[in-house]
């Protein structure tokens, strides 16, 4: 077995070898909880989700911190205009982002710091950067000395020179300069420190929560492209200039876009977790949202969703009628061609041809007869959604887990009913039945091993 994953740094795919055998440490850049979750969003958190439940699977334990940012700019504007306290607004969309993550099966994280839980690791990280001659106090903030480092654009593969550089220096040496620290504004929340009262830079939140919990060097750090110039590296930058390794791989995931455009609440075009869900199932949005590759640019369309659904429901009536045929799958394991396109930077959109091919094969040997075929099809498939995030079970446990159980019960009573009717040659009760359960959105097929039920 080896796991082969892209690493941004070095622009090239590697085998992946945790620092510690056994144990992977993997922290993902969280939301900046300004407002409610936008579809674009949630795709880091499935994609990192499915990440995670692969290593998994390889018999590796992933500790997973996903932090929150919860002082910004952003949260502060939002915060005024809406009469609020930044602290209230900045927990209510907290709770929103855990609810978009549950409703799409993403596993919790290990851990979920929060910014404002560690300012004084920042203020201790902040110090270690001044007293090694890479960052100064100047007018209230403090700055990262940009040409003090060296390696400062190796993530992002860009010469410092080359960069567009703002106009206004304010108290900077130099417009390259970045803040760690930025000094108190009358009406804004602050901290004490040696500089004076304040509050954190973006980019130093995550260098010091990454390294409070894993360390000076950990595994993998996740998110968005959109992160790799400035915020990745800027992180990288100050945490290596402060003596830490840091990041052995960096994992970036694409972009969602709108009408061709990245989705984004400054441009407008951000399509919110809560009106998806109320429109569409939440297997197959994340469906959609898994099948392109983690690294592969994709477009949100009402044709897009529509396919994944179909194609989902795919996979979902087989599982049915295995499972109506077998109980339980029993623990089997996925396929070699499966795990090889998993092996190989999470080639999700390979992994999906193998579970399709076996939803057919195991369709054929159902129909057929043939039960050792379709009883390890069925297990395979069920290994493979689970791998997935994909097991419709795991998404009947969730906030609609009670009335999924009130249609399980129903639905197989009221098709007794009318086969009873049926046998009586009651056709009219019959068809009545069948048509409430129409309403009902349940569509019925009679097979000849008897009436199949699924939600139409």
């Amino acid at each position: 077995m080896t796991i082969r994953l892209y690493d941004t740094r070095t622009r090239a795919i590697r085998d992946f070898e945790p620092i510690t055998p056994g144990l992977v440490t993997m922290y993902v850049c969280g939301p900046t909880v300004q407002s409610a979750p936008h579809i674009g969003h949630v795709r880091s958190a499935v994609a990192f989700d499915v990440v995670r439940r692969w290593l998994t699977a390889r018999g590796l334990d992933v500790q997973h911190i996903r932090n929150v940012t919860d002082i910004d700019d952003k949260i502060i504007v939002n915060a005024v205009a809406q009469d609020t306290p930044w602290w209230a607004l900045a927990t209510a969309v907290t709770r929103d982002f855990h609810a978009a993550y549950e409703a799409l099966n993403c596993l919790p994280p290990t851990g979920e710091p929060r910014a404002t839980g560690h300012i004084p690791e920042m203020v201790a990280l902040i110090q270690r950067l001044i007293d090694g001659g890479h960052a100064y106090a100047a007018g209230g903030d403090v700055y990262f000395d940009v040409r003090s480092h060296p390696n400062y654009g190796e993530l992002s593969n860009q010469q410092p020179d080359e960069l567009r550089q703002p106009e206004e220096l304010g108290h900077k040496r130099d417009a390259l300069d970045f803040a760690l620290w930025k000094g108190a504004k009358p009406g804004e929340p602050a901290w004490e420190t040696p500089w004076g009262p304040g509050r954190p830079g973006w980019h130093i939140e995550c260098s010091a929560m990454v390294t409070t919990y894993f360390g000076p060097q950990f595994d993998i750090h996740g998110g968005g492209l959109d992160l790799v110039f400035p915020h990745h590296e800027n992180e990288q930058a100050q945490s290596t200039a402060a003596g830490d390794h840091f990041a052995n791989f960096w994992l970036h995931h694409g972009l969602l876009n709108t009408d061709g455009a990245k989705m984004s609440k400054s441009a407008g075009n951000s399509m919110f977790v809560p009106e998806l869900l109320a429109a569409n199932r939440p297997q197959a949005i994340r469906y959609y949202l898994a099948s392109p590759h983690y690294r592969s640019m994709s477009e949100w369309s009402d044709e897009g969703i529509a396919e994944a659904d179909a194609a989902y429901s795919r996979i979902e009536g087989f599982l049915q009628r295995a499972g109506e045929r077998f109980g339980s799958p029993g623990d089997v394991e996925f396929p070699a061609s499966f795990a090889a396109a998993m092996d190989d930077d999470i080639s999700v959109p390979a992994a999906l041809g193998v579970l399709h091919d076996t939803v057919r094969i195991g369709n054929t040997a159902l129909a057929d007869g043939d039960e050792v075929a379709a009883k390890s099809a069925y297990g395979e498939v069920a290994a493979m959604t689970g791998v997935l995030g994909l097991w419709p079970g795991d998404f009947a446990a969730g906030a609609d887990a009670g009335l999924h159980r009130v249609v399980e019960e129903i639905v197989p009573a009221l098709l007794a009913a009318r086969q009873a009717a049926r046998e009586r040659k009651d056709f009219a009760e019959s068809d009545r039945i069948r048509d409430a359960l129409a309403a009902a959105g349940v569509v019925v097929a009679d097979t000849a091993d008897g009436p199949r039920w699924s939600i139409g």
